[in-house]
Protein backbone atom coordinates (compact mmCIF):
# COMPACT_ATOMS: atom_id res chain seq x y z
CA UNK A 1 0.00 0.00 0.00
CA UNK A 2 1.31 3.54 -0.95
CA UNK A 3 2.42 6.07 2.17
CA UNK A 4 -0.08 8.52 2.56
CA UNK A 5 0.60 11.33 4.46
CA UNK A 6 -1.81 10.87 7.00
CA UNK A 7 -1.81 7.90 10.03
CA UNK A 8 -3.62 4.39 8.58
CA UNK A 9 -2.60 2.54 11.52
CA UNK A 10 -6.12 3.30 13.26
CA UNK A 11 -7.52 0.80 10.68
CA UNK A 12 -9.62 -0.70 10.63
CA UNK A 13 -12.55 1.10 11.72
CA UNK A 14 -16.10 -0.44 12.01
CA UNK A 15 -18.89 1.84 10.71
CA UNK A 16 -20.05 2.87 14.75
CA UNK A 17 -17.18 3.31 15.83
CA UNK A 18 -16.74 5.91 12.76
CA UNK A 19 -20.09 7.36 13.01
CA UNK A 20 -20.04 8.11 16.85
CA UNK A 21 -16.07 9.56 16.71
CA UNK A 22 -17.29 11.49 13.37
CA UNK A 23 -20.05 13.09 15.46
CA UNK A 24 -18.21 14.41 17.88
CA UNK A 25 -16.89 16.81 15.62
CA UNK A 26 -20.34 17.95 14.55
CA UNK A 27 -20.61 21.61 14.83
CA UNK A 28 -23.80 22.75 12.68
CA UNK A 29 -27.41 24.65 13.95
CA UNK A 30 -29.27 21.94 15.55
CA UNK A 31 -27.67 18.43 15.47
CA UNK A 32 -29.68 15.79 15.87
CA UNK A 33 -32.93 18.13 14.36
CA UNK A 34 -31.22 19.11 11.33
CA UNK A 35 -31.28 17.13 8.10
CA UNK A 36 -31.05 20.14 5.95
CA UNK A 37 -27.88 21.00 7.05
CA UNK A 38 -25.69 17.09 6.51
CA UNK A 39 -27.63 16.80 3.37
CA UNK A 40 -26.50 19.97 1.28
CA UNK A 41 -22.99 19.42 3.15
CA UNK A 42 -23.15 15.84 0.99
CA UNK A 43 -24.35 17.65 -2.05
CA UNK A 44 -21.23 19.86 -1.75
CA UNK A 45 -18.65 17.14 -1.03
CA UNK A 46 -20.06 15.25 -3.58
CA UNK A 47 -19.28 17.45 -5.74
CA UNK A 48 -16.12 18.32 -4.71
CA UNK A 49 -14.88 14.97 -5.31
CA UNK A 50 -16.51 14.48 -8.78
CA UNK A 51 -14.37 17.95 -9.50
CA UNK A 52 -11.13 16.03 -8.46
CA UNK A 53 -11.73 13.05 -10.51
CA UNK A 54 -12.62 15.53 -13.59
CA UNK A 55 -9.33 17.21 -13.37
CA UNK A 56 -7.71 14.02 -13.04
CA UNK A 57 -8.84 13.19 -16.23
CA UNK A 58 -8.32 16.17 -17.97
CA UNK A 59 -4.68 16.71 -16.74
CA UNK A 60 -3.72 13.19 -15.60
CA UNK A 61 -4.81 11.68 -18.19
CA UNK A 62 -6.70 9.74 -16.12
CA UNK A 63 -4.15 8.14 -13.75
CA UNK A 64 -4.06 8.13 -10.23
CA UNK A 65 -1.29 9.02 -9.17
CA UNK A 66 -0.22 8.81 -5.58
CA UNK A 67 -1.09 12.86 -4.30
CA UNK A 68 -4.39 12.05 -6.03
CA UNK A 69 -5.65 9.17 -4.44
CA UNK A 70 -4.84 10.84 -1.24
CA UNK A 71 -7.19 14.02 -2.25
CA UNK A 72 -9.73 11.39 -3.30
CA UNK A 73 -9.34 9.45 0.11
CA UNK A 74 -10.27 12.77 1.90
CA UNK A 75 -13.00 13.94 -0.18
CA UNK A 76 -14.24 10.39 0.49
CA UNK A 77 -13.65 10.82 4.19
CA UNK A 78 -15.69 14.30 4.01
CA UNK A 79 -18.60 12.23 2.05
CA UNK A 80 -18.49 9.77 4.51
CA UNK A 81 -18.99 12.23 7.00
CA UNK A 82 -21.73 13.89 6.27
CA UNK A 83 -23.60 10.13 6.04
CA UNK A 84 -22.52 9.95 9.32
CA UNK A 85 -24.44 13.12 10.01
CA UNK A 86 -27.81 12.24 7.62
CA UNK A 87 -27.86 8.71 9.39
CA UNK A 88 -27.61 10.46 12.88
CA UNK A 89 -29.97 12.67 11.70
CA UNK A 90 -32.92 10.11 10.85
CA UNK A 91 -31.63 7.89 14.00
CA UNK A 92 -30.07 5.43 12.18
CA UNK A 93 -26.74 4.16 12.66
CA UNK A 94 -24.28 3.95 9.67
CA UNK A 95 -24.04 0.23 10.01
CA UNK A 96 -27.15 -0.33 9.54
CA UNK A 97 -27.25 1.66 6.53
CA UNK A 98 -24.38 -0.18 4.72
CA UNK A 99 -25.92 -3.82 5.86
CA UNK A 100 -29.54 -2.59 3.97
CA UNK A 101 -27.40 -1.65 1.04
CA UNK A 102 -25.75 -4.57 0.71
CA UNK A 103 -28.62 -6.73 0.96
CA UNK A 104 -30.19 -4.86 -1.27
CA UNK A 105 -27.66 -5.26 -3.95
CA UNK A 106 -27.44 -8.73 -2.97
CA UNK A 107 -31.40 -8.77 -4.20
CA UNK A 108 -30.85 -7.35 -7.32
CA UNK A 109 -27.47 -9.58 -8.57
CA UNK A 110 -29.62 -12.70 -7.38
CA UNK A 111 -32.96 -11.53 -9.60
CA UNK A 112 -30.07 -9.88 -12.81
CA UNK A 113 -31.08 -6.42 -12.22
CA UNK A 114 -27.85 -4.67 -11.48
CA UNK A 115 -28.45 -2.65 -14.17
CA UNK A 116 -30.79 -0.41 -14.99
CA UNK A 117 -32.30 2.36 -13.45
CA UNK A 118 -35.38 2.71 -10.35
CA UNK A 119 -34.73 2.50 -6.66
CA UNK A 120 -36.96 -0.28 -6.56
CA UNK A 121 -36.10 -2.61 -9.16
Amino acid sequence: MPRYDFDLDVLPVSFDIYQALALETAQYPNVGENIEYPTLGLCGEAGELANKVKKIQRDCDGIFAVNMKIALIKELGDVLWYCAAIAHEIGIDLATVAAANIASLSDRKERDVIKGDGDDR
